[in-house]
Protein backbone atom coordinates (compact mmCIF):
# COMPACT_ATOMS: atom_id res chain seq x y z
CA UNK A 1 0.00 0.00 0.00
CA UNK A 2 2.78 2.44 0.78
CA UNK A 3 4.32 1.49 -2.54
CA UNK A 4 1.09 2.35 -4.34
CA UNK A 5 0.86 5.72 -2.58
CA UNK A 6 4.52 6.42 -3.33
CA UNK A 7 3.96 5.47 -7.00
CA UNK A 8 0.92 7.77 -7.26
CA UNK A 9 2.85 10.67 -5.70
CA UNK A 10 5.79 10.21 -8.07
CA UNK A 11 3.41 9.95 -11.01
CA UNK A 12 1.50 13.11 -9.94
CA UNK A 13 4.78 14.99 -9.46
CA UNK A 14 6.01 13.88 -12.90
CA UNK A 15 2.81 14.95 -14.65
CA UNK A 16 2.68 18.35 -12.95
CA UNK A 17 6.33 19.09 -13.72
CA UNK A 18 5.79 18.57 -17.46
CA UNK A 19 3.47 21.56 -17.65
CA UNK A 20 4.81 24.25 -20.03
CA UNK A 21 5.82 27.54 -18.41
CA UNK A 22 3.37 30.42 -18.58
CA UNK A 23 4.51 33.88 -19.59
CA UNK A 24 4.62 36.41 -16.82
CA UNK A 25 2.43 39.45 -17.30
CA UNK A 26 4.12 42.86 -17.16
CA UNK A 27 3.68 44.84 -13.99
CA UNK A 28 2.81 47.99 -15.92
CA UNK A 29 1.38 48.18 -19.39
CA UNK A 30 2.18 51.00 -21.81
CA UNK A 31 -0.87 52.68 -23.24
CA UNK A 32 0.85 55.01 -25.72
CA UNK A 33 -0.33 58.01 -23.75
CA UNK A 34 3.24 59.38 -23.45
CA UNK A 35 3.56 59.66 -27.23
CA UNK A 36 0.14 61.27 -27.52
CA UNK A 37 0.96 63.74 -24.76
CA UNK A 38 4.32 64.55 -26.34
CA UNK A 39 2.73 65.11 -29.76
CA UNK A 40 0.12 67.43 -28.27
CA UNK A 41 2.81 69.37 -26.37
CA UNK A 42 4.86 69.75 -29.58
CA UNK A 43 1.83 70.94 -31.57
CA UNK A 44 1.09 73.54 -28.89
CA UNK A 45 4.74 74.67 -28.81
CA UNK A 46 4.84 74.95 -32.62
CA UNK A 47 1.63 77.01 -32.63
CA UNK A 48 3.03 79.37 -29.96
CA UNK A 49 6.31 79.85 -31.81
CA UNK A 50 4.51 80.39 -35.12
CA UNK A 51 2.38 83.07 -33.45
CA UNK A 52 5.55 84.76 -32.14
CA UNK A 53 7.05 84.73 -35.63
CA UNK A 54 3.87 86.15 -37.16
CA UNK A 55 3.92 88.96 -34.57
CA UNK A 56 7.54 89.78 -35.40
CA UNK A 57 6.68 89.88 -39.11
CA UNK A 58 3.61 92.10 -38.52
CA UNK A 59 5.65 94.59 -36.49
CA UNK A 60 8.47 94.74 -39.07
CA UNK A 61 6.69 96.01 -42.16
CA UNK A 62 9.88 97.39 -43.72
CA UNK A 63 11.09 93.92 -44.71
CA UNK A 64 9.72 91.30 -47.07
CA UNK A 65 9.65 87.98 -45.22
CA UNK A 66 9.63 84.70 -47.11
CA UNK A 67 8.27 81.47 -45.69
CA UNK A 68 10.53 78.56 -46.57
CA UNK A 69 9.28 75.11 -47.47
CA UNK A 70 11.32 73.84 -44.52
CA UNK A 71 9.33 75.62 -41.82
CA UNK A 72 11.23 78.83 -41.10
CA UNK A 73 11.00 82.45 -42.27
CA UNK A 74 13.68 84.75 -43.65
CA UNK A 75 14.41 88.03 -45.39
CA UNK A 76 17.36 89.33 -47.39
CA UNK A 77 19.53 92.04 -45.87
CA UNK A 78 21.80 91.86 -48.93
CA UNK A 79 20.60 90.01 -52.02
CA UNK A 80 22.81 89.04 -54.95
CA UNK A 81 20.71 89.35 -58.08
CA UNK A 82 23.12 87.97 -60.64
CA UNK A 83 23.21 84.25 -61.29
CA UNK A 84 25.78 82.66 -59.02
CA UNK A 85 26.11 79.35 -57.28
CA UNK A 86 24.28 78.09 -54.24
CA UNK A 87 25.88 75.32 -52.17
CA UNK A 88 25.21 71.65 -52.82
CA UNK A 89 26.39 68.45 -51.17
CA UNK A 90 30.08 68.54 -50.31
CA UNK A 91 30.66 72.22 -51.16
CA UNK A 92 32.65 74.19 -48.57
CA UNK A 93 30.73 77.25 -47.38
CA UNK A 94 32.55 79.97 -45.46
CA UNK A 95 30.07 82.06 -43.49
CA UNK A 96 29.58 84.36 -40.51
CA UNK A 97 26.50 84.34 -38.32
CA UNK A 98 25.08 85.46 -35.04
CA UNK A 99 22.29 84.04 -32.87
CA UNK A 100 19.66 86.14 -31.06
CA UNK A 101 16.51 85.34 -29.15
CA UNK A 102 13.13 86.57 -30.41
CA UNK A 103 13.51 89.74 -28.31
CA UNK A 104 16.65 90.67 -30.25
CA UNK A 105 19.07 89.90 -27.40
CA UNK A 106 22.42 88.45 -28.44
CA UNK A 107 22.96 84.83 -27.50
CA UNK A 108 26.09 84.45 -29.63
CA UNK A 109 27.48 87.45 -31.45
CA UNK A 110 29.40 87.10 -34.71
CA UNK A 111 32.51 88.01 -32.68
CA UNK A 112 32.00 84.88 -30.56
CA UNK A 113 31.34 82.71 -33.60
CA UNK A 114 34.23 83.28 -35.95
CA UNK A 115 33.86 82.75 -39.68
CA UNK A 116 33.21 79.12 -40.17
CA UNK A 117 33.88 76.64 -42.96
CA UNK A 118 31.14 74.07 -43.36
CA UNK A 119 31.08 71.08 -45.71
CA UNK A 120 27.46 70.98 -46.88
CA UNK A 121 25.52 68.02 -45.48
CA UNK A 122 28.71 66.33 -44.27
CA UNK A 123 29.09 68.00 -40.85
CA UNK A 124 26.82 68.59 -37.89
CA UNK A 125 25.05 71.93 -37.85
CA UNK A 126 21.52 72.69 -36.71
CA UNK A 127 18.82 71.87 -39.23
CA UNK A 128 17.52 75.35 -39.96
CA UNK A 129 20.96 76.81 -40.62
CA UNK A 130 21.89 73.91 -42.91
CA UNK A 131 18.69 74.39 -44.92
CA UNK A 132 19.08 78.18 -44.91
CA UNK A 133 22.64 78.04 -46.27
CA UNK A 134 21.34 76.07 -49.27
CA UNK A 135 19.28 79.13 -50.25
CA UNK A 136 22.18 81.56 -50.18
CA UNK A 137 24.76 82.81 -52.67
CA UNK A 138 28.21 84.26 -51.95
CA UNK A 139 27.95 87.84 -50.74
CA UNK A 140 24.39 87.53 -49.47
CA UNK A 141 23.27 88.32 -45.94
CA UNK A 142 20.00 86.79 -44.79
CA UNK A 143 18.15 86.98 -41.48
CA UNK A 144 16.40 83.75 -40.52
CA UNK A 145 13.68 83.23 -37.93
CA UNK A 146 13.93 79.62 -36.77
CA UNK A 147 11.32 77.93 -34.56
CA UNK A 148 12.96 75.77 -31.90
CA UNK A 149 12.53 72.49 -33.80
CA UNK A 150 14.57 73.99 -36.68
CA UNK A 151 17.11 75.49 -34.28
CA UNK A 152 18.53 73.67 -31.29
CA UNK A 153 15.37 71.76 -30.35
CA UNK A 154 14.58 70.12 -27.05
CA UNK A 155 18.17 69.90 -25.82
CA UNK A 156 19.38 73.39 -26.70
CA UNK A 157 23.10 73.74 -27.26
CA UNK A 158 23.90 72.75 -23.64
CA UNK A 159 25.52 76.14 -23.15
CA UNK A 160 23.68 79.44 -23.75
CA UNK A 161 20.63 78.21 -25.66
CA UNK A 162 18.02 76.52 -23.54
CA UNK A 163 15.31 73.98 -24.21
CA UNK A 164 12.86 74.77 -27.03
CA UNK A 165 14.29 78.23 -27.79
CA UNK A 166 13.39 79.79 -31.14
CA UNK A 167 16.20 81.93 -32.56
CA UNK A 168 17.00 84.64 -35.08
CA UNK A 169 20.21 84.22 -37.07
CA UNK A 170 21.80 86.76 -39.37
CA UNK A 171 24.00 84.83 -41.79
CA UNK A 172 26.51 86.13 -44.34
CA UNK A 173 27.98 83.72 -46.90
CA UNK A 174 31.52 84.83 -47.66
CA UNK A 175 32.41 82.17 -50.22
CA UNK A 176 31.45 78.80 -51.63
CA UNK A 177 34.10 76.39 -52.84
CA UNK A 178 32.43 73.84 -55.06
CA UNK A 179 33.08 70.15 -54.44
CA UNK A 180 35.60 68.90 -56.97
CA UNK A 181 34.38 65.28 -56.72
CA UNK A 182 31.28 65.83 -58.89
Amino acid sequence: MTRAILFILVLALGVSSCKSPEARRPISQKSGSFIKTSAERNKKLNAEESAQIINIIKKDTSKTYIASESGFWYYYNTKVEKDTITPTFGDIVNFDYDVKDFNGNDIYSDNEIHPRDYAMDQEEIFTGLREGLKLMKPGETVTFLFPSQKAYGYYGDKNKIGTNTPVICEVTVNSIIQNQND
